[in-house]
């Protein structure tokens, strides 16, 4: 696989990579201060955003520009379900690779659509089948206000199909450590700095591809 190590790939600038330092724990390996960065804490936001024990998360599943092969043109969103893994193609044969949490076993994937809307520190309504399944919920049936505590986290990107909210989401998650893991009904999560990069990238408009069978077209380079 052919990476680079670009700082810029969060949308960081390169003396905040610069000057972090390496994360150790006793008895852990450091992490690169690119990732220290990339993934710390955001307090620029209305609710802060708490940095990612990353220790926690398998490194194949942090944002990475990769070499990408793939009939997508530049500007597409592509979920490889199978991979827990998310890309935005860039030009020039390249895209930004993301880990993402998906659908667990029995439940729907999203499937093709397109973003329909965009919303900072979203609002959250479960649905009735979220409901009947954990009753604890029903305090929440008007719905919750954004927050660090939302499960939609600081973003979310609403995904249509034929002009219509297919009530699938691509969004935050205040549990980082589910990402790579098959744990929702049907929506796709990314830890809270990763779904910020991706909404600043990703205007309303951007074409979400699903590839169900991962030996069907192009991902990153081997």
């Amino acid at each position: 696989m052919r990476l680079t190590r670009r700082a810029v790939v969060g949308g960081l600038p390169l003396f905040l990579a610069a000057c972090a330092t390496a994360r150790v724990q006793p008895g852990l390996a450091p992490i690169d201060p690119i990732y220290v960065a990339m993934y710390g804490p955001i307090t620029t936001e209305p609710y802060p955003v708490p940095a990612i024990d990353l220790h926690k998360v398998d490194r194949k599943f942090w944002r990475q520009q990769v070499t990408y092969i793939g009939d997508e043109p530049p500007g597409t969103i592509v979920v490889y379900p199978d991979e827990k893994l998310l890309y935005f193609v860039l030009e020039g044969g390249q895209a930004i690779r993301y880990g993402v949490g998906v659908s667990k076993e029995g439940y729907r994937n999203p499937g093709n659509a397109i973003v329909g809307r965009k919303a900072e520190w979203p609002h959250w309504t479960p649905t009735a089948n979220m409901i009947a399944v954990k009753p604890e919920l029903r305090k929440f049936a008007a719905g919750m206000d954004g927050g660090i505590g939302n499960p939609l986290g600081a973003r979310a990107l609403y995904l249509y199909r034929g002009g219509r909210d297919t009530r699938y989401r691509i969004h935050g998650t205040n549990e980082p450590w589910t990402i790579g893991h098959r744990v929702s009904s049907g929506c796709v999560r990314m830890m809270n700095q990763d779904i910020i990069d991706l909404y600043n990238r990703a205007p309303v408009g951007t074409r979400v591809v699903v590839v169900e069978d991962k030996s069907d077209g192009g991902r990153d380079a081997t």
